[in-house]
């Protein structure tokens, strides 16, 4: 059993004892779900954009504990000064420490998008992102069929939520449809959790002008940056080079701070 087939089976027994504490009109209820969601898309593609989304994790399957001592909302604050287009919080609790408490804890002190970090499988879990003061959700190509990936980006978009699609390789490119907001390509194989960044440029050109493309995992100078903007990629989602310092917020403003003196 690989590590992404133990997550998913911690992930649904995850959410079948969520639902059994907190039903879905209870999460309708709460004060984050009405609200206006902000659009990582127009973010990435603004003139002056970043592109960097950056994420708060406190620890991978692949890399062990990054950091356990980082405060949620200090750091994301910073991100969001450091001129950030978004941040990635991660929710998933058994294999990445994360929270839904960190997602809700930082919606309402800054106003850049968030992305829900997570293994999406059910239903139940959109409801909860938008209750959580999400604004886009990750769906994961590798864990569902190109109907899921068609049925969840619906029922995401009626909840106002963007959706950001990970593909790993040609096999996954049937996952995209026009709904999808934006396609990430992930350098790091889920299955081994090895990184390899050349797998971004070859994917790159399999997906035409038309798509918001997203760089994800093994982004650490900014040579591999610019090689990807010249491959067409919007977005850089950047975690672990920021995570593992004493200071992600500083090292996140310094990264940006280079590429724009670039």
């Amino acid at each position: 059993m690989t590590i992404l087939d133990k997550i998913i089976v911690h992930k649904k027994n995850a959410i079948e004892e969520a639902k059994r504490n907190i039903s879905i009109e209870e999460l309708e209820a709460t004060v984050f779900f009405c609200r206006n969601t902000i659009s990582l898309t127009e973010n990435l593609l603004a003139d002056n954009s970043s592109g960097i989304i950056a994420e708060f994790k406190r620890r991978s399957p692949s890399k062990g504990i990054l950091n356990a001592k980082a405060d949620v909302v200090e750091v994301v604050k910073q991100y969001e000064n450091a001129g950030v287009a978004g941040s990635s919080i991660l929710t998933e609790e058994e294999f990445f420490n994360g929270s839904s408490n960190d997602l809700i804890a930082v919606r309402n002190k800054v106003n850049i998008p968030l992305l829900r970090k997570d293994f999406m499988i059910d239903e139940y879990q959109f409801i909860e992102a938008k209750s959580w003061g999400a604004d886009v959700v990750l769906l994961i190509a590798a864990i569902l069929t190109p109907q899921q990936v068609k049925q969840f980006t619906g029922l995401a978009k009626n909840l106002g939520l963007e959706v950001l699609l990970e593909l790993h390789d040609e096999s996954e490119l049937d996952h995209v449809n026009d709904m999808v907001d934006m396609v990430g390509i992930n350098n790091r194989n889920l299955k081994t959790f090895e990184v390899d960044i050349e797998q971004s440029i070859r994917m790159a050109e399999k997906l035409g002008n038309d798509v918001v493309k997203v760089a994800e995992s093994g982004i650490s100078d900014l040579a591999t940056m610019k090689l990807l903007k010249q491959n067409g990629f919007h977005g850089f989602l950047i975690g672990e080079n920021f995570m593992k310092t004493d200071n992600p917020g500083l090292a996140c403003r310094n990264f940006i701070q280079s590429v724009q003196l670039k």
